[in-house]
């Protein structure tokens, strides 16, 4: 796939930086809300809950998220420091934006809410805006969306796994 973009800030540029730090803020900030309306519920209600045999154990699940999210903070600054930029920088940004705010919604709608199907609404949704994003990425920056893929295979591994709880639950 060609980029449709021209070469990337050097990342040691001050502007180069500043669009990190802004990377980082976007995925930690969405990282602690979706934790804090989390937390609460894994010893509690989510323990409750009948689960499949495919259920992975509570510690992967940070481990997971936290590599996904320093993915995603990379890509994202990749998409940043593109020069130029026009419509197509434009548009993964913004897909960008609306993904972070679905994976923090669903966080709240599963867990906060403790409401498995408004869970599987969003899920549905998020693989959706993953995917999306990763076309918009690519079409900039081959490497920033393609990055991304494992982030998608977490977020479809748990959409069938909001699934299956929405069905056995």
């Amino acid at each position: 796939m060609q980029s449709t973009l021209t070469p990337l800030i050097h990342p040691k540029s001050k502007q180069s930086q500043v669009f990190l730090v802004i990377a980082l803020v976007a995925v930690v900030l969405t990282s602690y809300i979706g934790s804090t309306a989390t937390a609460p519920s894994i010893p509690t209600w989510y323990a409750a809950l009948n689960k499949p045999w495919f259920n992975p154990p509570n510690w992967l699940f940070p481990v997971a998220w936290t590599t996904l999210f320093l993915l995603m903070a990379f890509s994202f600054w990749r998409i940043l420091r593109q020069v130029g930029g026009g419509r197509p920088r434009t548009i993964a940004i913004i897909a960008f934006a609306v993904q972070l705010i679905i994976n923090m919604s669903w966080s709240l709608a599963f867990f906060a809410a403790r409401n498995i199907g408004a869970g599987l609404v969003v899920a549905v949704l998020l693989v959706a805006a993953v995917a999306f994003m990763i076309v918009a990425f690519r079409r900039i920056d081959p490497l920033a969306g393609n990055v991304q893929l494992p982030y998608l295979a977490w977020v479809t591994f748990a959409l069938v796994l909001n699934a299956t709880l929405w069905q056995i639950n």
